[in-house]
């Protein structure tokens, strides 16, 4: 097995970037879920409320800073907000975070359509892992919602593509032509994992995988992934449709939420690249 991606989101909620190698910290890959979109209130902006926040993108600056872009708008360059104010924000586990400058505001608030803030997490960790989510004493996570990294196969997504097609072939043969066209393949970064393994693997082998090396750094699962509607829009476009939670659900689904992807909490630091072998070190 080896990684064929590796990517970082440095907005929660806004388009990542791929990247040829990344330093794994303690919270996560460096660069990855370190700011956030919020409303006047300090209330989380996801992209299962505004869409089109996937096509935004945030690339990392060297300094931790970002550099934003959006069709037709002009890039923008955001310092990191060391000195920025502090402000209540009501994502879990976090209480404050610094506001980016009124720039950052105005250009988001623009493509979004309407007033956001940015704000920045100064030290990641500050917020735990919960035990819920399978975290231990001394596990901490930036931005991301329940667990610092996220891996996924290339066999699974293989398999879920086979399933989608199948959905798309029953409905056609109950409905023809109001099935719709039919689908193609589903994009990855559907999913917004930061590492995709690909090797000889059977569909959703990483299930019972407890502890993997990437390179020369150990992860250790901490749980399955449950999928929102995130995974329903179209990174490039911004459109809504129904898979793949739809076809999921006839297929991964438990304890009424549906599954596709495990959460990971770095045993050791490093660097992982493209290209990395990934081996087993223990398994259900």
């Amino acid at each position: 097995m080896q990684v064929t991606s590796l990517a970082v989101y440095p907005v929660k909620s806004l388009g990542g970037v791929p990247v040829d190698s990344a330093r794994v910290q303690p919270w996560g890959l460096e660069h990855d879920r370190r700011w956030m979109v919020v409303d006047e209130a300090g209330a989380k902006v996801s992209a299962i409320a505004v869409g089109a926040m996937v096509t935004i993108t945030a690339t990392p600056r060297p300094d931790g800073g970002l550099l934003l872009a959006h069709d037709g708008a002009a890039p923008l360059t955001v310092p990191v907000p060391v000195d920025g104010p502090r402000v209540e924000v009501t994502l879990s586990r976090v209480g404050t975070a610094h506001a980016a400058d009124d720039a950052a505001h105005a250009w988001l608030s623009e493509a979004l359509g309407r007033r956001v803030r940015l704000v920045w997490l100064d030290d990641p960790r500050r917020r735990a892992v919960t035990a819920e989510h399978g975290g231990r004493p001394g596990d901490v996570l930036s931005l991301a919602d329940t667990g610092p990294l996220l891996l996924t196969s290339t066999s699974s997504l293989e398999r879920l593509d086979r399933w989608v097609a199948q959905t798309w072939a029953d409905r056609y043969a109950q409905c023809g032509a109001a099935a719709g066209s039919r689908p193609g393949p589903l994009a990855m970064t559907r999913f917004r994992p930061n590492l995709v393994v690909t090797g000889d693997l059977e569909p959703f082998a990483e299930d019972s995988w407890l502890r993997i090396t990437v390179g020369d750094v150990e992860l250790r699962v901490s749980e399955h992934c449950d999928r929102c509607a995130v995974t329903t829009i179209d990174p490039a476009t911004g459109a809504r449709g129904q898979e793949p939670l739809r076809t999921l659900a006839a297929h991964r689904r438990r304890d009424g939420k549906v599954w596709f992807g495990v959460r990971a909490v770095p045993v050791s630091t490093g660097t992982v690249r493209l290209g990395d072998r990934v081996e087993i070190v223990r398994s259900r």
